[in-house]
């Protein structure tokens, strides 16, 4: 039985490998090395006197006892952090930082941030857009937008929007386009893998259509753009150009949704859950949602 309490360093290198029960994982949300993780794990291991990871095969697993220690050491760290937040955030204030998708910020969040700031004025939204999956406590992120199928190990997720994927073009370029057949032949516009509008031509019974022509797009803003100015019949997200079909930018021309087996969540840490600033701002998404 150790007389004094085990390094703080140490705990959290056991709290991150044992939640993921993997030191490389661990070293990446850490910010060191898988080297480092082992070596704060043994350490706590012969501080304690027992094995808390089972290392006889290539992946390693908790033992009873390094389970049982892991909730407790976790309570503790959420313990920490709910107190640290208490201490340093202004109550009923603060800043939120959110990360999303560079197409989902300028197309949909950005444009409804007023209203949040109209409703809760003592928070400061900061947006961090980026296409990689962010680390919520190293990237001091609080809250993500995600696009995918809602399986985030560790994290917390709630379904916003599930997705649907529309034709849309300017409506000038709308004349042209009555029915699918008239698509066969007009410019297509595309996503960088080009495969979409190959899979919606198959859904609807046209196999045999070259959906090679038209140019690509590396991401869904320049995509939505290039629509709006008339170069051609975009097949996107609709919760991207829901917006610009309200103001009479884009239309779509044919009234064919294809459904998507993704959709929009909202992530975030467990401990989350708990915090005032998350609720406001995952109330005032749903609100959104229901009225937008």
């Amino acid at each position: 039985m150790p007389k004094n309490l085990p390094p703080l360093s140490a705990l959290r290198a056991f709290a991150m490998a044992g939640r993921y029960e993997s030191f490389k994982v661990a070293a990446e949300n850490l910010n060191v090395s898988p080297g480092a993780v082992s070596q704060h794990v043994k350490n706590l291991e012969k501080t304690l006197g027992i094995a808390l990871f089972d290392r006889s095969n290539r992946i390693i697993r908790l033992t009873p006892k390094g389970s049982e220690y892991l909730k407790g050491v976790q309570s503790a760290f959420d313990l920490i952090k709910v107190a640290t937040k208490a201490v340093t955030e202004d109550i009923g204030g603060g800043k939120i930082v959110v990360s999303t998708m560079p197409s989902f910020a300028s197309q949909w969040l950005v444009p409804r941030l007023g209203r949040f700031r109209e409703r809760h004025p003592q928070f400061d939204v900061h947006v961090n857009t980026a296409t990689d999956l962010v680390r919520f406590e190293s990237d001091h992120v609080d809250l993500a937008i995600r696009h995918g199928l809602g399986q985030y190990r560790g994290l917390y997720s709630e379904r916003l929007f599930t997705v649907e994927m529309v034709v849309v073009c300017s409506p000038d370029f709308g004349t042209k386009a009555n029915n699918i057949t008239d698509l066969t032949m007009l410019p297509l516009l595309h996503e960088a893998e080009r495969s979409d509008w190959a899979l919606w031509f198959r859904a609807n019974g046209f196999n045999e259509v070259d959906c090679s022509r038209g140019p690509s797009f590396d991401d869904d803003t320049s995509l939505v753009h290039a629509a709006i100015s008339g170069q051609g019949v975009a097949l996107v997200r609709d919760v991207l150009v829901v917006d610009h079909i309200a103001k009479g930018r884009l239309v779509s021309p044919v009234d064919l949704k294809w459904p998507s087996k993704f959709a929009y969540y909202c992530v975030f840490p467990e401990e989350g859950l708990r915090s005032q600033k998350i609720r406001a701002f995952r109330s005032w998404l749903h609100e959104e949602i229901r009225g937008h």
